[in-house]
């Protein structure tokens, strides 16, 4: 069995990351994934150690990739043009959409025009990517199978384990904050920024790990708003760090009894936020949906209204200054990711979903359906 992924954009995020945990859970199911991507936004380190990965512009190219490999399936990832493609290529096999944009203006012209291809249905990471994709089609079956992440890689690693000496270094005496992700106005670094201002005027223990955004559209204009409000000594900026190190980072974070801060306005899911869990640290984000999914309240983490600065500040410290809470709702954090969201729970429900359309692809035990 071998599918073919199909998405625009290689980044290191959320998508790309859940598509690695999910290729790794299929290769053992015998299912082969295979990705086409047409720009690589710095996310080529952490899909080509495990998949086979085209990248390129080329129509002919791309007709010829879809053309030559036999693919069973092809899986459509917010890439309007695709369905050409497709076509062109004279592609018999089922085809799968994943809508994975949570703005509505931008997720619409993926989801407007199927170029003469008709997809067997559309799978969404969240309740809340559901209802947005609902406004924007008919016909066509939802179905919501979130992301997963492998809980081998991502874990709670013991202190022993932790490599110190990799960045960023833990500093003496500081809780940590972490900031994780692209710099752009989604994610809301501007936000951030108005936290740190808020914690920096306050208090003298916390320092924030901004990770990531080495090749965020805004990354100058961070850059230059975080040096001129003097932020540098509370904000490390980090605008690269190996995805293989992302465990460790989250267990010095834990280890200084810290957190980690999501300022985002919107997301279709949100992998940072189970990383973060399963590696036994607390989140602090909004109480949006489809955040409020994943974190609960009070129990793995804690949300705040809105965008509200005062009350984000004040769940940070909820957690940073309270050791017992803080291992509580580490624990809980752990076992909540474990239980819905390990790979091995949401990668099988991919498979039995396409086994529907499929009848090539093998079953959880690694044989082939029968015809």
């Amino acid at each position: 069995m071998k599918v073919l992924v199909i998405w625009r954009l290689l980044t290191v995020g959320g998508v790309n990351a859940g598509w690695r945990n999910r290729s790794i859970y299929f290769k053992k199911q015998g299912i082969e994934t295979e990705f086409l991507y047409t720009t690589d936004h710095g996310g080529l380190h952490i899909m080509q150690d495990v998949a086979n990965v085209y990248l390129t512009k080329d129509e002919r190219k791309i007709i010829r990739i879809i053309k030559d490999n036999a693919y069973d399936a092809i899986i459509v990832v917010d890439t309007g043009s695709a369905y050409k493609w497709i076509r062109k290529a004279k592609f018999k096999g089922p085809v799968f959409i994943e809508a994975r944009t949570p703005e509505l203006i931008k997720l619409q012209p993926h989801l407007k025009n199927f170029k003469g291809i008709h997809p067997e249905l559309i799978i969404v990471p969240s309740q809340y990517q559901r209802r947005l994709v609902s406004i924007l089609t008919e016909d066509i079956p939802i179905h919501v199978i979130h992301n997963g992440v492998d809980t081998s890689f991502f874990r709670a690693i013991s202190d022993e384990e932790i490599d110190f000496n990799s960045a960023p270094v833990l500093p003496t005496g500081k809780k940590i904050i972490g900031w994780i992700g692209r710099l752009d106005r989604r994610k809301n670094w501007p936000m951030l920024i108005e936290v740190a201002k808020r914690i920096n005027s306050e208090r003298d223990d916390i320092e924030i790990w901004v990770i990531g955004g080495a090749q965020s559209v805004q990354r100058e204009e961070f850059a230059a708003v975080w040096q001129a409000e003097k932020l540098t000594e509370i904000i490390k900026w980090f605008p690269v760090i190996p995805y293989q190190q992302m465990p460790h980072v989250y267990a010095k974070i834990r280890q200084s009894g810290g957190c980690t801060l999501a300022t985002t306005k919107a997301e279709s899911f949100g992998n940072t936020f189970i990383e973060s869990m399963v590696c036994g640290v607390p989140v602090v984000a909004s109480n949006i949906m489809p955040i409020n999914e994943l974190v609960v309240n009070g129990e793995t983490g804690m949300l705040y209204r809105g965008q509200n600065v005062e009350d984000a500040v004040n769940q940070i410290y909820g957690i940073i200054d309270e050791s017992k809470l803080h291992q509580q709702m580490s624990q809980a954090a752990i076992q909540r990711v474990e239980d819905l969201f390990a790979i091995q729970v949401v990668a099988e429900q991919y498979i039995h979903l396409l086994q529907k359309w499929v009848p090539s692809i093998t079953n959880g035990n690694g044989e082939v359906n029968p015809q």
